[in-house]
């Protein structure tokens, strides 16, 4: 579902390969049968492009936490199992990974009722922790943050540590790609700070292009991150003074490069941020995981939450170079990269 969990995967299989593992990245949905995966894929982008408030009902049915009883994701699941088997023999897998809250599902029921019979380690990749990454059946959870490995253990008892997020070295070293962004957007806008808006892989915004408006009007460079939308990326291009691109491959470059991340999912572009050490401002969160993502980051002091257009404005003003709000902010969002999951997951 979008880039996110790819990128964590990807990241986690760069580290197992490092420390002398053979890693194996497996999509759980497309381990479902029929085509099956490919059909949630394709209705969850719909949901967040075009109706957002489907999504936000969804979440609310499927996924929020709290008390009352919920509908399970495992028996959607439990029709990747017989693939998921399949593969972790013909690998001889030492232990699986779930980097997705359906393939925990999967894993954690496959543990509780015997079949899997090797490790199985959930990297919960999200700030917020939702009740379809939670099941008994798993061996271990490695959470983002000391609060979330809190509910996991308070919810369901199980083995929690706090990790924090991962992210290639290159977002934790300087950026060779930076200074060429800096020269594009003096080129572009000279004189205009550059401030990047996200809009994940998919592209799905509330208004960006509204938001984009409001920025040049008031002295900024909106860079808006269209993802693969390529009418997200026309309309946008539309906006007088604003730079709308499509997927970019240097993103280290491009967050060295920026003033402030206008982030509304508390995904993995704002980890990669925090990483880099670029502040983050959440604004026009979607609805679901996105906002509570929002929320938590915010209440974590590594974003500032902007409730408007003048509210993000005021959070950008803050956030001048050398100032102490920007310093606190960044050492914040830093602090939180403690560990390398993958040396939990090898103790397994």
């Amino acid at each position: 579902m979008g880039a996110g969990h790819d990128t964590v995967a990807a990241e986690l299989a760069r580290r197992a390969a490092a420390s002398g593992a053979e890693p194996h990245v497996a999509d759980v949905l497309g381990l479902l049968p029929c085509g099956l995966g490919d059909g949630l894929r394709r209705s969850y982008q719909a949901s967040v492009r075009h109706v957002p408030w489907a999504y936000g009902a969804v979440y609310a049915a499927f996924l929020r936490g709290g008390g009352g009883p919920r509908p399970s994701g495992v028996p959607l699941a439990r029709l990747a199992a017989g693939r998921l088997m399949d593969l972790v023999q013909r690998l001889e897998a030492d232990v699986v990974v779930s980097v997705f809250h359906l393939a925990a599902q999967l894993t954690g029921d496959l543990r509780a009722r015997g079949r899997l019979r090797v490790p199985s380690a959930v990297f919960l990749v999200d700030f917020a922790v939702h009740r379809q990454w939670l099941h008994p059946g798993n061996d271990r959870y490695l959470c983002l943050t000391d609060s979330a490995a809190a509910e996991v253990r308070t919810a369901l008892g199980a083995p929690a540590v706090t990790t924090g997020p991962a992210v290639a070295p290159a977002f934790r070293s300087p950026a060779p790609g930076a200074d060429r962004w800096r020269e594009r957007f003096a080129g572009q806008a000279p004189g205009r700070p550059p401030v990047l808006l996200s809009a994940g892989a998919w592209g799905a915004a509330s208004r960006p292009d509204a938001t984009a408006r409001l920025l040049t009007g008031a002295g900024w460079l909106p860079v808006v991150l269209c993802g693969r939308n390529a009418q997200l990326r026309e309309r946008v291009s539309r906006v007088s003074g604003a730079l709308a691109l499509d997927w970019v491959e240097d993103m280290p470059g491009l967050l060295s490069a920026a003033y402030a991340l206008v982030d509304n999912a508390a995904g993995q572009t704002s980890v990669q941020a925090l990483a880099v050490g670029l502040p983050v401002i959440g604004y026009r969160p979607l609805p679901g995981h996105g906002l509570d993502g929002v929320r938590r980051m915010a209440d974590l002091g590594v974003s500032a939450p902007a409730p408007d257009g003048p509210g993000l404005l005021a959070a950008l003003g803050r956030l001048t170079e050398g100032g102490s709000e920007r310093a606190e902010r960044v050492a914040r969002g830093r602090r939180l990269f403690r560990g390398d999951p993958m040396a939990y997951v090898a103790r397994l």
